[in-house]
């Protein structure tokens, strides 16, 4: 039985912050930190802040800007986070409105309606509360009739949740199904860290997958491939067992940590083997991948990656990059760049879509299009 995705969408943010704005913020919050502590520093009880620059930003990352939702509060040297209003629980919550936005598009582009759609899965690394799902949310939003329910897999929860798409439409469970990855990743991001401070974006995508469809747009499934293994290298400690744990919430590990160089050195060769191994599997030459689709979190980490599979530095086109203007925003992140760059693929061609990130986790839907 085929399975397809027949539709994308995305939502973008109206607000975006340029390296420059992060970095004059940052630095006046260095400025401050340092002369309201100088004797501290000057005693050596305490170890002064470095000011950040465009340039490192650019050269350790390739992110240029990001799309927020809020970017006032973001630059305040006396906040440093997004000020989001809080919603009563009679109001759409933000992650499913931001989801609801993308899916219009997805729908649209499948050329079906909302009712046509039998459930809703909604992953993504952060998850605006416990209960009730988000995913029930956005299915009552839509007029869906079925089933919804919420994942987490990090950066890898779009393509982990394809695959959970997949097995329901070939099981016979549904026949259609929406999965959104809403991310406001701002919000769990230490502006107040010169090493992750840029790393992040809010954004939102959404997929359709289903049996069969008339859409031009349609790209068959030719098989999904996951897989995990624990690291600490990247963790985020926010959770419900804060509170009785009397744990502060203002420490640095309730927000996103990370140790950028292990993370490098692992993920790498971790991608590079799973990518090549699901290809295999699929009796698929490398040479005959027309695009890599690739999580979008750091350039030289996807152009190394590239690289190894290819044996060569990839060609423009071959490894498209959105995190120069989106930065990383987590599970939508390899999504944005596919729904981006797959308009100009013929009959036949074939393309990887692939996600990794905390966990360890790797995902990958290698699809062909009809």
């Amino acid at each position: 039985m085929s399975v397809v995705i027949s539709g994308t969408g995305l939502f973008t943010p109206s607000e975006y912050i340029t390296n420059e704005e992060l970095v004059h913020s940052f630095n006046d919050y260095v400025s401050k930190f340092n002369e309201d502590n100088k004797e501290l520093i000057a005693a050596g009880d305490l170890e002064a802040l470095v000011p950040s620059s465009s340039e490192f930003i650019k050269k350790a990352s390739g992110i240029e800007k990001r799309f927020v939702q809020d970017k006032k509060g973001i630059l305040d040297i006396n906040r440093m986070r997004p000020k989001l209003d809080e919603r009563s629980n009679s109001q759409i919550s933000i992650l499913a409105e931001m989801a609801i936005k993308a899916s219009k598009e997805a729908i649209s582009q499948a050329e079906i309606d909302a009712s046509d759609l039998d459930a809703v899965i909604c992953g993504c690394s952060n998850l605006q509360r416990a209960y009730p799902a988000v995913a029930i949310e956005i299915q009552e939003e839509l007029g869906i009739n079925g089933y919804a329910y919420d994942m987490n897999v990090a950066c890898s929860s779009a393509t982990f949740a394809i695959q959970n798409a997949y097995n329901d439409i070939q099981s016979g469970v549904a026949d259609r199904v929406l999965v959104v990855n809403p991310e406001i990743c701002s919000g769990h991001l230490n502006f107040k860290d010169r090493d992750a401070h840029f790393i992040f974006g809010d954004a939102c995508t959404a997929i359709i997958l289903e049996r069969d469809s008339h859409s031009e747009q349609a790209f068959k499934i030719l098989g999904t491939k996951l897989q995990t293994k624990f690291s600490n290298n990247i963790r985020n400690n926010f959770g419900f067992l804060n509170a009785p744990e009397d744990s502060d919430p203002d420490s640095p590990d309730k927000l996103f940590i990370q140790k950028g160089r292990s993370v490098f050195k692992e993920v790498v060769p971790m991608v590079q083997d799973h990518i090549a191994n699901h290809l295999s599997e699929l009796k698929i030459d490398i040479n005959k991948v027309k695009r890599l689709w690739l999580h979008q979190a750091n350039l030289n980490m996807n152009q190394l990656i590239a690289k190894r599979l290819l044996g060569r530095d990839p060609e423009e086109g071959e490894m498209p990059i959105i995190l120069d203007n989106y930065a990383n925003t987590s599970s939508a992140g390899s999504i944005i760049a596919f729904h981006q760059h797959k308009n100009d693929f013929s009959k036949n061609q074939v393309g990887v879509i692939s996600s990794f990130g905390a966990g360890y986790s790797v995902g990958s839907v290698i699809i062909k299009k009809i």
